[in-house]
């Protein structure tokens, strides 16, 4: 078992021949403290629960994907740019390379949900789903659709407030990801992903109701979150999936 990789605001790697290209875009990010022990029969196998000052995080990110793209080509404006709501944890592998599990992918197009849940293997879900902003706040609502379960819901309205110009070392633990963890294979595989850094804002929570995170398997938060941030987005690049060895798929 490798140490876990430096936490660095900029990618690590580059990724020149991108599997897929996107921009996420009007990110919300809510995240709770959770203690590792619940959250670590979650993970993939080969994964353990990214601890900070010994406490692991459940995060809830809403945010419009924008303009998904295969293989370097360019993305498509309709079935490709759509809300999205995202329930996550953090992981670690024996490699040291730090990542994020999804536990449920919450997205607008039906076409990208059946694509994600057949070809990667990731729990996308079709939701209704939209994104309103009015001045300072945003505002994300979602009701999942299918597979379900049926009634899993959020509404989030944050008011974005000041450019955050040194991040914490928490808020650089909980954005600054260069991939994910996801049972591509029969252990967990890893897809890195680069992307800018992040142009992160503090804001204020106006509205949190939800119930993703507990159909998500995770217990129900106690509490506000312990970090709300802002960001107008980023493009981002992926590559190909490595196997848990660490050999690049061919």
């Amino acid at each position: 078992m490798h140490e876990p990789a430096a936490i660095t605001p900029d990618a690590p790697v580059t990724v020149p021949l991108p599997l897929l290209t996107q921009q996420w875009r009007d990110l919300c990010f809510l995240h709770w403290a959770v203690e590792p022990d619940l959250v670590a029969p979650l993970l993939p196998h080969g994964t353990v629960p990214d601890t900070h000052d010994g406490v692991t995080y459940a995060g809830l990110v809403a945010f419009r994907m924008h303009r998904v793209g295969w293989l370097g080509l360019p993305g498509v404006p309709y079935l490709g740019s759509f809300p999205e709501t995202n329930v996550r944890l953090y992981s670690v592998d024996a490699h040291g390379r730090r990542g994020v599990v999804f536990r449920s992918m919450d997205a607008a197009r039906l076409l990208p949900v059946v694509m994600g849940r057949a070809g990667f293997r990731l729990p996308y879900l079709w939701s209704r789903m939209r994104v309103r902003t009015a001045g300072d706040v945003v505002t994300y609502t979602s009701a999942r659709r299918w597979p379900g379960p049926r009634g899993a819901f959020s509404r989030i309205a944050v008011r974005k407030g000041e450019r955050v110009q040194e991040p914490t070392e928490l808020e650089h633990f909980l954005t600054a990801r260069w991939g994910m963890h996801n049972a591509f294979f029969r252990g967990a595989a890893y897809l890195p992903s680069v992307h800018p850094r992040w142009p992160l804002y503090r804001a204020e929570l106006l509205r949190c109701e939800e119930n993703l995170l507990t159909a998500g398997g995770l217990p129900a938060p106690q509490g506000p979150p312990v970090s709300v941030l802002y960001s107008p987005g980023v493009p981002v690049r992926f590559g190909r999936p490595a196997r848990p060895a660490g050999i690049p798929t061919p």
